[in-house]
């Protein structure tokens, strides 16, 4: 029998929950999908199974013009924050150009949505990809990551991309694992990222209700779903087979069809209709298989986020929680993965390549092989969906996921910004299966999360820029008040009511559009409209002025030309190892020797850089291949060469008045004729071993050479 006492402490429990509620503060959801356009899940127009993101939209509301930045590190920044990208630190990615606005990690003048709710009686947890710190080894520091910036529970990788079947720096809390050694999460099938991050959720929301009944939650849900490469699993895969057989054009227009059905799109709007031709498409079979993958990744996350939603119904909080659900950029015409076959075009009947050890970190972006053993496979003709392939889907039908809009993943007209935003909160959205129609931006999920979780904001923080959306919830009208910005990679635009101004590029000339008449972007009106254009110009620039956004690159012209070089001619130098613009070598207008020695073979990454996106050098090894780039004014010269099987990891790079060569254990493999010694010396500082901030070569962020170096030796001529 209960004692008098435990009955009051269990009353007094009930008593807070049912306080809780009293106060209307709902738990709160934000699910964030990964690389993926406009038009895919089923509510928004696309043939996708998406039941359950399709039932919370039925059943909540759903946003026709809400944005995100065009790209994945500042759209986490800004939503993380309520602020625009370059307030938090991320103006560009995780580069630090040498600017607080472009420092490339989150700063501490923001604070994130978990930091803010934490006062307020929140708890705070954390599934899938973090990407705003630049940090990412086991070892490095973690002032930085989730748990240090208010999560009590994270699990996902701190890195923005990579494989879903072995995903590098895969997290748990603060200690970084594998999928064979967490100690956690041990599912019964294969192991796949999508359905740990789904499965992780689960596994927070059942522990929180257990221990700490009567507290609301703020759960950030990040997938790499469908970022690349195009994993997914066989089942998922089936699914779709044949779907796309018949190309782009058909999905294009059943997509377009439906969207008219829904009213998301307005007959009188020019379509400009898919880029792609289909006839020219040699390798058919290859080139919808891409898209069948793609789709099977969006199903995987959509089967996942019934299973959240299946575990909020079974203990009573579904009425409660406000789930928002939406994506960090447009679809993504990158042509990762495409092109040369590296590797062999089938997978081999057996492993050929040893397996990795169980508590083996995984620190590679683009794995050389997969755990088992398999080699890395990719290239036109290579089927996407196994672990050890590496696979996007490709620029057209990125296309087809923006149906019907301008532009991917990168740039601010509406294909890289415009994004699903489901709501569903069946408590307090009194509007069922409606379209919220006000322009509405990632900075307003902070200010949405104050508001409902009555929280305060910090004093000394920058003010969050956002207004928050609970009155689009009762059909009220937003109250903003202000244009919405948008700058990326020197893309900008200006949306203010039913207009925007858009650019391309820095230089590029702005364009004027009636969104309402022309979301689109068919019909530039800026010489129609000169004066208008005029104004929301000048709005831009004093946005631009007042929050610390300069114009892309221009970083590097405001540097000191004439800083000092170290004048030594010879350096020995370890894996690590780090110069100022001061001590880096004097690569300016000199012939110069980069000799290294690996310890082990293959081999991936960064070996030596120095510079970056406008003046620099960099020696690197990428999918079986041996490179040297050097950078003159932003333009690239490369010399590369497949690397000898039989190579004992002695690699040169010589640059003359005359040539780039390439050597391998003193043999010459290729050769580039031409004068292509830098013209200047670099801004950026020379680093061993990796290449952070501008990247010099061919790859992307955080490509850190993957194995040990025994010597590395730079030469002056």
């Amino acid at each position: 029998m209960l004692s008098r006492l435990s009955l009051l402490s269990l009353f007094a429990i009930s008593a807070s929950a049912l306080s809780l509620n009293g106060e209307s503060r709902p738990n709160i959801i934000i699910i964030m999908s990964d690389d993926m356009g406009y038009s895919d899940i089923g509510c928004y127009g696309g043939e996708i199974k998406t039941p359950n993101l399709d039932k919370l939209a039925a059943n909540g509301l759903r946003f026709t013009q809400f944005y995100n930045t065009g790209r994945c590190c500042p759209t986490r920044a800004s939503l993380l924050t309520g602020l625009y990208p370059h307030q938090a630190g991320i103006g560009h990615m995780t580069g630090d150009y040498g600017l607080p606005q472009y420092q490339g990690f989150l700063n501490q003048k923001c604070v994130t949505i978990a930091e803010a709710l934490k006062p307020a009686g929140y708890r705070s947890y954390l599934s899938g990809k973090w990407h705003v710190t630049p940090k990412i080894a086991h070892d490095a520091p973690k002032n930085n990551w989730p748990r240090q910036r208010g999560f009590d529970k994270f699990f996902g990788t701190i890195h923005g991309a990579g494989s879903l079947f072995d995903p590098n720096s895969l997290t748990r809390d603060n200690t970084q694992i594998t999928p064979e050694n967490d100690p956690e999460y041990k599912p019964k099938g294969t192991w796949y990222y999508t359905d740990a991050i789904s499965d992780n959720t689960v596994m927070h929301l059942e522990s929180h209700f257990k221990e700490h009944p009567g507290k609301p939650f703020f759960h950030y849900v990040a997938y790499t779903a469908a970022h690349w490469p195009m994993h997914a699993l066989p089942e998922d895969i089936a699914k779709y087979e044949g779907k796309y057989d018949e190309g782009y054009k058909p999905a294009y227009e059943a997509r377009l069809k439906k969207m008219k059905a829904l009213g998301l799109i307005d007959p009188n709007w020019t379509i400009p209709g898919p880029i792609g031709d289909w006839d020219k498409v040699k390798l058919k079979e290859w080139e919808s298989a891409c898209m069948e993958v793609y789709a099977a990744m969006v199903d995987n996350m959509d089967q996942g986020i019934g299973r959240i939603v299946a575990t909020l119904e079974k203990n009573g909080q579904l009425e409660n929680t406000l789930i928002l659900f939406l994506q960090d950029n447009g679809g993504c015409a990158e042509g990762f993965g495409r092109g040369k076959l590296v590797g062999p075009l089938e997978r081999p009947s057996a492993p050929t390549l040893k397996p990795m050890g169980k508590d083996e970190l995984q620190t590679n972006m683009v794995p050389p092989q997969s755990r088992d053993g398999y080699p890395l496979r990719r290239g036109d003709g290579v089927m996407p969906g196994p672990p050890e392939t590496e696979i996007g889907y490709g620029k057209n039908w990125a296309n087809v996921s923006n149906t019907p809009f301008r532009e991917y993943k990168h740039w601010v007209h509406e294909g890289g910004i415009a994004t699903p935003l489901v709501a569903h909160w069946p408590k307090g959205i009194t509007l069922k299966n409606k379209w919220a129609k006000d322009p509405s931006h990632l900075i307003d999920l902070m200010a949405t999360c104050l508001d409902l979780g009555k929280a305060s904001y910090p004093d000394g923080k920058i003010p969050v820029e956002g207004v928050s959306l609970a009155p689009t919830f009762t059909g009220k009208a937003l109250e903003r008040g202000k244009p919405i910005y948008f700058e990326h990679e020197g893309n900008r635009a200006v949306r203010d009511g039913e207009w925007k101004l858009v650019a391309k590029g820095v230089n590029g000339p702005w364009e004027l559009y009636n969104i309402p008449a022309d979301r689109t972007e068919q019909h530039d009106l800026s010489k129609k409209h000169p004066e208008r254009a005029q104004k929301m110009a000048e709005q831009y620039e004093t946005w631009a002025k007042e929050r610390g956004v300069v114009p892309f690159n221009s970083w590097r012209k405001k540097k000191d030309k004439k800083t000092a070089a170290s004048q030594k001619k010879v350096f020995h130098l370890k894996l690590g190892d780090t110069f100022t613009q001061e001590n880096s070598p004097d690569v300016a207008k000199h012939a110069f020797s980069v000799i290294a020695q690996l310890e082990k073979l293959p081999a991936q990454g960064v070996i030596a850089a120095q510079g970056g996106t406008s003046s620099g050098w960099s020696f690197y090894l990428k999918e079986g291949q041996l490179l040297f780039t050097t950078r003159r004014g932003g333009k690239d010269f490369t010399v590369q060469a497949p690397l000898p099987s039989d190579s004992k990891g002695l690699l040169e790079a010589k640059v003359t008045k005359k040539s780039l060569i390439l050597r391998s254990d003193n043999k010459r493999l290729a050769i580039k004729e031409g004068d292509h010694q830098l013209t200047s010396h670099p801004i950026d500082a020379l680093e061993v071993g990796k290449d952070n901030g501008g990247l010099v070569g061919d790859y992307e962020e955080n490509f850190d050479l993957n194995v040990p170096l025994k010597s590395l030796n730079i030469t002056i001529r």
